[in-house]
Parts: C-alpha cells; sequence; structure tokens
C-alpha cells in the first residue's frame, strides 16, 4: 500500500525524502484539512508553539515563509530565513524584513491575547520578543489572525464609508512609518498606470519569471508537498495537474492578460494604502512590516479584502517616478496594497511551527 505521502511524491516526481520534513500528520492530510489545522483557534498551551504557528500566518512575499524561530525560556526570536529569500523580485530583501515584520505584529497581537506582554528589540536581522505575564487582552484584531488572507478578486466597486477608513488609517500607526491612503478615482487610476508598467516589467523578466513560476503550486497535492507558495486557487485560477498545468501556462499567464486583470482588481477597490519609511534600512522595513499586517488584520475585522500591488516599488528603475507622484521626495514606497469588499478564496498553507522553530 502506497501511503499519501508516496503518492504526492511520486505524482510531483520529488523523492519521498523531498517532503519527509513534515510531520506524519501533516503529509496524511486533506488541503482544507491542513488549512484549518494551521488556521485552528489560537489555544493557551503549548504556548510557544502556538504563539510561533499564529506569527506564520503573517503576509508574506510569495509566501515563500522566509523565517526561523528561536524559542527559549520567555524569549522568541525571529530571524530570517535566507535559503528562500527570492533574489529577483526582492535583491536587497526588503520584502523578507517587512515579511518578518509582519510575523512579529502577529506574535505580539496573540500573545497579548493569552496573558503576556511581548517586548520586541531589533537584533541585526533578528527580531528578539521578550514575553512577560500580563492580563489577558483581546482584540479584533487578534482575532482576525487565523482569517486574514491576501484576496486576488475582483472586489463590488463600493466606497468605504469615512469611519472605516479612519480606522484602517489608523492601524497603519507606526513610528517612522507614513501611511498614504488614496480613495479618489483618479488617485486610483494614477497608481494603476504605475502597477501595470511594473507588472509590464516583470513579465519580460527572465529571471523574475522564473522565480515566480518556481513558487506557483498548481494544485492541492502540489502545495501539500512543500506547505508553502502560491497556490493556484488562491489567486481565483483553477486547480490542475501540474503536467497539464505548467506547459499552458504561456498561454494563459500573458502580459496582456495579467494586466486586464489588475486594472479590473484596481478599478473594483475601494481605495489603495501606500506605506513608506522615513529610511530604508532592515529596522524599518520591520516597522513597514508591522503597519502592514495591522492593516491587513483591520481591514478583516472590518469584513473588507485586501491584496498587494507592489509592482511600483519592485521595479527598481520604476520606484523613484512613483516615489514622486506620491510626494514622498528621496523615500523609498515600500509596500502598495489595495482594499475593498469581495469574496472569498481558497486560503494559502503554512509549515507548521516544527519545521520553522528551534527550541
Amino acid at each position: 500500500m502506497v501511503d499519501r505521502r508516496q503518492f504526492i511524491a511520486t505524482a510531483l516526481g520529488l523523492s519521498a525524502s523531498a517532503i519527509s520534513g513534515l510531520p506524519a500528520a501533516a503529509a496524511t492530510m486533506t488541503y482544507d484539512e491542513a488549512v484549518n489545522t494551521s488556521r485552528a483557534p489560537l489555544q493557551a498551551a503549548p504556548r510557544d508553539r502556538e504563539l510561533v504557528r499564529f506569527a506564520t500566518l503573517a503576509a508574506n512575499s510569495h509566501n515563500i515563509q522566509p523565517w526561523i524561530f528561536f524559542a527559549r525560556g520567555n524569549e522568541i526570536t525571529i530571524a530570517p530565513d535566507f535559503a528562500r529569500r527570492c533574489p529577483a523580485v526582492d535583491p536587497d530583501d526588503h520584502h523578507l524584513f517587512v515579511s518578518l515584520g509582519c510575523a512579529a505584529e502577529n506574535l505580539i497581537l496573540a500573545a497579548s491575547a493569552l496573558g503576556w506582554r511581548a517586548n520586541p528589540v531589533i537584533d541585526g536581522d533578528r527580531i528578539v520578543i521578550t514575553l512577560e505575564e500580563a492580563p489577558p487582552a483581546e482584540s479584533a484584531l487578534a482575532g482576525a489572525i487565523p482569517v486574514r488572507q491576501c484576496t486576488r478578486a475582483v472586489f463590488d466597486g463600493r466606497p468605504a464609508a469615512p469611519e472605516i477608513l479612519r480606522q484602517l488609517e489608523s492601524a497603519c500607526r507606526e513610528p517612522n512609518v507614513a501611511a498614504i491612503l488614496m480613495t479618489e478615482r483618479g488617485e486610483i487610476a494614477k497608481v494603476t498606470d504605475y502597477v501595470l508598467e511594473g507588472n509590464s516589467a516583470q513579465m519580460h523578466d527572465k529571471a523574475f519569471m522564473s522565480e515566480l513560476v518556481s513558487w506557483i503550486r498548481f494544485n492541492e497535492a502540489e502545495a501539500l508537498a512543500t506547505m508553502d507558495g502560491l497556490f493556484s486557487p488562491a489567486s481565483g485560477n483553477p486547480s490542475l495537474p501540474t503536467w497539464v498545468a505548467r506547459p499552458l501556462l504561456r498561454f494563459f499567464f500573458t502580459e496582456g492578460g495579467e494586466n486586464r486583470k489588475y486594472h479590473e482588481e484596481l478599478d473594483s477597490s475601494a481605495g489603495i494604502v501606500v506605506l513608506a519609511a522615513d529610511r530604508s534600512d532592515k529596522s524599518h522595513w520591520i516597522a513597514v512590516g508591522r503597519a502592514c499586517q495591522r492593516f491587513g488584520l483591520q481591514a478583516t475585522a472590518l469584513g473588507l479584502k485586501y491584496s498587494f500591488v507592489n509592482q511600483p516599488v519592485e521595479v527598481a528603475a520604476l520606484r523613484p517616478q512613483f516615489a514622486t507622484s506620491l510626494g514622498l521626495g528621496e523615500r523609498r514606497p515600500d509596500i502598495v496594497m489595495r482594499f475593498g469588499a469581495g469574496p472569498n478564496l481558497p486560503k494559502s498553507l503554512r509549515r507548521p511551527p516544527e519545521l520553522v522553530t528551534q527550541l
């Protein structure tokens, strides 16, 4: 009898050892079971495992999950996993450190809900978080952690109420990080032009396209084999066998098609927010990540969806022009997100805490 892990490996052309790092339970789960396990309600114990599990539900570029956690006593450290970096889209590791900031924010919020005050300190490449006992503090943002997802779908086009916009803008408040919130159709159209120009440049970049495709998981079996990457149905695409999807990709994943999708997605959005730090270094990128994660959680708590449209900040030649259009001067625009009301899509997977934690 061939077990599920062996079957998946055979179907994907992988050796059994390629996925042997997954816990045995994960290898026997369906896709939905794996999603529900990673996104289960927060439990008080085991504390460190639960905090790491909630931290890994953070937004991160290409769902590469570029983090390693070290837990000892009342201290949890989040360190970069440079083996999972994306040099084509993120040559200076900007997105990687923003992702670490997103994970830190999740961990801090989850710790507070369990009765621990989390005190983060940036130590070089690492975020060292010391935990101190405190009264439990439930929050709408902590409650949104297992529900939040980036939704690349067409939204309903309705504007957001002023109070909603105020709460979204408030969620982005972080020292040395500015948030530019745009809801006027003319402003959104200008950003859309930069997104489309950036998308065209990326789709003509062979290194970018090769890297992106390497992180696409075309079906449930492929996603379960790695527990990471960009799950096709989570972007509104069908689940197909890899041997079918990969050859067809060049016919359907085109510059014109993607530009039309982005135009529709942005045109249907209630607004756009751009985050920009005062300085461009690792500690400030981590700060941007914390603000970015709170924005996503606040949007989720308010019943909204959101997704990233980072092309204008990822294409180096385009970034200064985009910054000038926003009145940022020499500051680097770090993150671009659209938001609005839209449908639920399948959620992406996360590697279990056992694979990303060293005790």
